[in-house]
């Protein structure tokens, strides 16, 4: 079955700016306060869609992403999880920035295939209580002050 992960966060800032700050596949742990560092492979341009991001710790690839489409001028980019270390299938994300009347809106969702409700419960605990969560909380409070 596909599931639906959605988060979302308003910032006081021009959609403009906020995707300075995230608009770079490559740069995703700058912004991102609990992510592991992260390498853009084989020397790809991390703005060409198939660039793969490797996530490491203690030298080794635990997670790696794949830029799936990039569009700039939309203030979006969509990517997809390289064979995750939980129970689910397909996981693509699409991370954008959308005007709104406090600035801009960042939102961040994913889709996914499940099998369980164990495997949704994973998701939902890593992936949007922790990092779409940390990651826009961080946002927000980059552009609050």
């Amino acid at each position: 079955m596909t599931r639906t992960l959605l988060r979302t966060v308003r910032v006081p800032a021009a959609p403009a700016e906020v995707w300075q700050v995230i608009g770079d596949f490559g740069a995703f742990p700058d912004w991102h306060p609990y992510l592991l560092p992260s390498t853009i492979e084989n020397g790809a341009d991390p703005e060409t869609p198939g660039a793969v991001r490797a996530f490491t710790y203690e030298g080794r690839v635990v997670l790696r992403e794949r830029l799936l489409a990039k569009d700039p001028s939309a203030h979006a980019y969509r990517y997809s999880v390289e064979a995750p270390a939980f129970p689910v299938s397909g996981y693509e994300a699409t991370l954008s920035v959308h005007p709104h009347a406090e600035g801009a809106e960042v939102r961040w969702e994913g889709t996914y295939r499940a099998d369980s409700e164990e495997a949704v419960a994973q998701v939902e605990q890593l992936f949007g209580d922790g990092t779409y969560a940390t990651g826009l909380a961080a946002l927000r409070e980059r552009f609050a002050g």
